[in-house]
């Protein structure tokens, strides 16, 4: 075989995923841990460290054939033999290995949004407001005064056994039963908690990390989802962030060279 047929067999180069377009703010990451961080105002924040991604767009639910529009991301991997049949076929499908978690989102409009695209942190900016979703801590079978912040009763008069009861839970004699919904002693924790309109601190997209002013349900490494908040902004935040990312692209621009001396 010649050279030059060897160089028409040769297998190309296979394209880098594109990116999914910014219009479309969430993404789906991992709690890392809590620090804490000096702003240039040299105010001090304590903050959520959140490793977010890259995501890869899975799939996409349409209007047409499946009633609602979404698009699905994927973080993470694992291994082979702990997928099912249907993960082994999305993770061929995408060329990739078998994705661990994923998170589907709902969106008005998919906006060029197409199975096999990269998504990280360039969708959102320093001081945007995002809202934070998770699993919260297990605590097992509580008492009525460590899950619901009962008072307790009276630790005097020889009432020993009272000091953590959560006091009378029955009706009187018309009912004569403990009526649904009555706040008593159970399971705490494992419930989705989410967290609103929070501050986004710091951007480090060469890690894929997003540094939040906040708390976050769950433990560390604990999924989080991330989506754009939609409570109503002050109006002089949106103004400082508008004028920081003004600032931004004109610190990025080349300076114009200085007219020649005659």
């Amino acid at each position: 075989m010649t050279e030059e047929n060897k160089e028409n067999t040769a297998p190309a180069a296979k394209p880098e995923a594109a990116v999914l377009p910014v219009s479309h703010k969430f993404l789906v990451g991992q709690k890392a841990g809590m620090t804490q961080l000096f702003d240039a105002a040299g105010n001090l924040h304590a903050v959520t460290v959140v490793k977010t991604g890259p995501c890869r767009v899975v799939y996409t639910r349409t209007r047409e054939k499946d009633g609602y529009q979404a698009v699905c991301l994927g973080f993470g991997h694992k291994a082979e033999h702990r997928s099912n049949s249907a993960e082994k076929g999305l993770a061929k499908k995408l060329d990739m290995k078998p994705i661990k978690h994923m998170k589907e989102f709902r969106v008005a409009d998919l906006a060029g949004a197409a199975a096999g695209q990269t998504a990280g942190v360039e969708r959102f900016a320093e001081g945007q407001y995002v809202d934070l979703q998770g699993v919260s801590k297990g605590k097992g079978f509580a008492g009525g005064m460590k899950r619901h912040g009962f008072h307790g009763g009276a630790a005097s008069h020889g009432a020993s056994d009272r000091e953590r009861a959560p006091g009378s839970l029955g009706s009187r004699r018309s009912l004569g039963r403990v009526l649904p919904g009555q706040r008593m002693a159970g399971h705490m924790g494992v419930v989705t908690v989410s967290v609103q309109k929070v501050k986004i601190v710091k951007l480090i997209p060469q890690e894929n990390l997003m540094l939040v002013n906040s708390g976050i349900p769950g433990s560390n490494g604990s999924m989080v989802y991330i989506t754009l908040t939609n409570k109503k902004v002050s109006v002089a935040a949106a103004e400082n962030l508008k004028a920081k990312s003004k600032k931004e692209a004109i610190k990025g621009k080349k300076p114009a060279a200085a007219p020649a001396k005659k």
